[in-house]
Order: structure tokens, then sequence, then C-alpha cells
């Protein structure tokens, strides 16, 4: 069984996808890239208003859920620019803060939708 997660606190998705799916013990996290949830225009303010963001908006998305940040076993993050990559993981720092943090990639791209800095997926579960 799956169910769809959707909260009004992060951006509409884009396309043609959940913001969140729970199935089998997990919760499925699409990439969010850092859309203004009332506006759904990018922030302004570059790799860093970029990254809050983005985010903020996995937290919205986990808490709809019932879920938090200490939940999540995995995140992808994807860069536009690598050279970015100690700015982001210095704010990144801030959001995992549990005693296991969770697995990552962190990967540069040539783009991203709606030409954002960055995009960040992850996999959450309640710890059984």
């Amino acid at each position: 069984m799956k169910r769809s997660i959707d909260t009004p606190d992060a951006p509409k998705a884009v396309g043609p996808y959940s913001q969140a799916v729970e199935a089998g013990g997990f919760l499925f996290l699409s990439g969010a890239i850092p859309l203004d949830p009332a506006s759904g225009v990018l922030v302004e303010g570059g790799i860093e208003a970029q990254t809050r963001r983005v985010l903020d908006s996995l937290g919205a998305i986990l808490a709809a859920a019932g879920y938090s940040f200490a939940d999540v076993v995995k995140t992808t993050v994807f860069l536009k620019d690598l050279s970015q990559f100690a700015v982001v993981n210095g704010i990144y720092a801030g959001y995992f803060t549990g005693p296991v943090l969770p697995a990552r990639a962190t990967i540069q791209v040539g783009a991203l939708p709606k030409d954002a800095w960055i995009e960040i997926e992850a996999v959450a579960c309640h710890a059984g």
C-alpha cells in the first residue's frame, strides 16, 4: 500500500509527481528545488537562500507525513556548481544533527528545473 503526501507548506510539484510517497515503511521525497511555496517562484539570494528554502520544504513534507529530519536515511544533493559544496554542506549540517546522519551523494549537474542552483531528494523511515 502507498499514499501520496502533499502539503501547502512546500511548493507544488512542477510535473506529474507527488511531493512524497509513503510505501513499505519508507517515505520517498521527490527532488525539491528552491521555489517559494506561496508564489511558486524561485527564491532569490543565491545558493544560501536556495539551500535553506529546499531544506525547509523537505522539512515541511517530512512533518506532513509524520516524520522529521532525524528519520532521513539517504539524501541526494544535485548542485549546478560543485564549488558551492562547502556553503551547502554548512547549511545542510544545521538541519541534520542527529547521532546517525543520513547517507548522502552530491552530484554536479548541467542544469536543474527553473534554473535552480540546488535540488535535494531524500528517503526517510521510522526507526524500528
